[in-house]
């Protein structure tokens, strides 16, 4: 079937193979599949959601193209405002009652509320948007979206393909 959505832009440089992380495993060991939640807790640390082996960044907002660990391909991710519209609204939620409990018990200075609550909410932004990212990254990849192989579909076809061959035998 012909994936009309596809340009030449989305090919992607062949992956590097993976290094070992340690001398006496093997990298074609399965990793056991992590919940929804685990992948996402990975992905808020900034590791990689499936081996937790490595680093999920490789700039502050730049994923890896490959984890050097598991070899996990991360090219796929369509991440784009959602982090950001997470981030914004989980911003104004913990600064909106912050700004009305000061404003209620202070009466500070117009000039200092428009240097301390910028100032404020952009720390917060700055300091949220990378595990948001990472988050999103996880989720995407847990649930197989964009592109990603959901983990645990090879395992639920090849058993299903051999229950099924087992019944037709």
């Amino acid at each position: 079937m012909t994936d009309f959505m596809a340009s030449p832009f989305d090919q992607r440089p062949a992956a590097p193979a993976p290094i070992a992380p340690f001398p006496d495993t093997e990298l074609e060991q399965p990793f056991p599949v992590p919940t929804v939640g685990l992948a996402i807790l990975r992905g808020l640390r900034g590791q990689c959601p499936r081996c937790r082996r490595a680093k999920l960044f490789r700039a502050f907002l730049k994923p890896q193209d490959h984890c050097p660990a598991c070899g996990q391909d991360w090219t796929h991710h369509r991440a784009d405002d959602f982090p950001a519209y997470l981030v914004i609204l989980l911003t104004g939620h913990l600064l909106a009652p912050l700004i009305i409990a000061v404003e209620l018990a202070y009466e500070l200075p117009m000039g200092v509320q428009m240097l301390l609550w910028p100032c404020l909410a952009a720390t917060f932004m700055l300091s949220l948007i990378q595990p948001a990212k990472g988050a999103v990254i996880a989720v995407q990849w847990r649930l197989g979206m964009h592109g990603f192989t959901r983990p645990d579909r090879k395992a639920a076809d090849a058993l299903a393909q051999t229950e099924s061959s087992e019944q037709q035998a």
